[in-house]
């Protein structure tokens, strides 16, 4: 039995809620696959006018009881709607199965990350074989440009793929 989709899940980190997914270890709590604010608040009018970065870690991890997604890959499989925004990710340093480094609040990026747009598998970030059981922690960037226009239900897709055997 190969790895479904089904089987590679997200996590928070941190306290385990969007809001506090701010690094540290692997929570128990799944990120839902679809909703409002399952990882990012709104952007109010103050950081809309101004502009903003945030940051928040989410954990990746296979959890197919006996097989192994190899050269896993995470990408930005659907860009956010907005034209004032933009979603990047990166990896954490600590690697698979690390633990992610904390950071203060949402507006301080967290050090040793490189945060890129990667918009397929072919130049998706690199997670290697992920066995039954491992995790790697992501970090997402939020940029809002500053004179951001209003914009209900903005949303975005992230996709991590590989090979099965």
């Amino acid at each position: 039995m190969a790895v479904a989709d089904t089987d590679i899940k997200f996590y928070y980190s941190g306290d385990g809620t969007a809001k506090g997914s701010l690094g540290g270890a692997i929570t128990e709590n799944e990120v839902p696959s679809s909703g409002t604010n399952i990882i990012f608040d709104n952007v109010d009018a103050s950081e809309a006018e101004s502009g903003d970065v945030e940051y928040r870690c989410i954990y990746i991890k296979n959890t197919h009881p006996s097989d192994t997604l190899y050269d896993a890959r995470v990408f930005i499989a659907q860009d956010t709607v907005s034209e004032d925004d933009e979603i990047d990710i990166g990896l954490d340093s600590a690697g698979k199965n690390g633990t992610a480094t904390s950071i203060a609040d949402e507006s301080t990026a967290p050090s040793g990350v490189t945060f890129s747009h990667p918009t397929t598998y072919d130049d998706g970030l690199q997670l290697g074989d992920l066995g039954p059981g491992e995790y790697y922690a992501i970090w997402i960037r939020r940029t809002v440009n500053a004179g951001a226009s209003a914009l209900a239900n903005n949303n975005y897709m992230i996709k991590v793929q590989g090979q099965t055997a």
